[in-house]
């Protein structure tokens, strides 16, 4: 049982395009990434696809459940309103994978450790787990962004695509909690979900990595690698 294929993206509300409205073409590359990564998943051979994002407490989420982007400015279902409310993570994650099923919040303030601790249940589910992990770098890559400026973003956001485009678990794992705090990275405990869950060495790629709005986006696909023969 372990993890076999896994993507990665943000969730900003304008991501969807009736939230973004006027300004909607300006994230037409990363809706195209996002398409890209999920759709990889979706041609895996798989037995469990579980989504991860984080909010205020580690819980799984039983069906049904959903909500709605009015918090955003339009009054668009996403899932089933009627059910469990999803944290926006989770919400953008229905969003992006409506077919998904499995649903899994991390504390944004769980140790590393807890998030390793996560991450091998959740890859243990199954025979061949998936996972869509949802998560925005810094937010304080220039003045007008939403945590204003800090000279550590962009050293801070570079470790991570290179993590992600590398797979490389341990550099995930080794992010640390108060930096990304202080950066307002809220990605932070569900890659180290995502690390905590990969427990072989596995081939990234990274299909987006950029900073509109002043906040690191990420896009990215981790793989098994296959065992080959001389």
């Amino acid at each position: 049982m372990s993890l076999v294929v896994a993507a990665v993206c943000p969730h900003p509300p304008l991501l969807v395009p009736e939230v973004a409205a006027g300004a909607a073409s300006e994230l037409d590359d990363l809706r195209a990434a996002c398409r890209a990564a999920v759709a990889h998943l979706a041609n895996a051979s798989v037995d469990s696809l579980i989504v991860v994002g984080s909010d205020t407490r580690t819980v799984r989420r039983v069906a049904p459940f959903g909500g709605t982007l009015s918090p955003w400015g339009i009054d668009l279902p996403v899932g089933d309103p009627s059910g469990e409310q999803l944290p926006l993570s989770l919400l953008i994650g229905a969003w992006l994978a409506p077919g998904a099923g499995n649903f899994q919040s991390v504390a944004a303030d769980a140790t590393p450790r807890q998030c390793a601790e996560l991450g091998r249940e959740l890859a243990g589910e199954a025979d061949r787990v998936a996972l869509l992990v949802l998560g925005d770098g810094s937010a304080c890559r220039t003045e007008k962004a939403p945590g204003f400026f800090d000279e550590r973003a962009e050293g801070f956001d570079a470790a991570v695509a290179s993590a992600l485009a590398g797979a490389d678990a341990d550099a995930l794992a080794a992010l640390d909690p108060a930096t990304a705090a202080q950066l307002w990275a809220a990605g932070r405990a569900p890659w180290q979900v995502l690390a905590g869950a990969a427990d072989r060495q596995m081939a990234g790629e990274l299909l987006y990595d950029a900073a509109p709005y002043g906040v690191g986006y990420f896009v990215a696909t981790w793989s098994e690698r296959l065992a080959t023969t001389e």
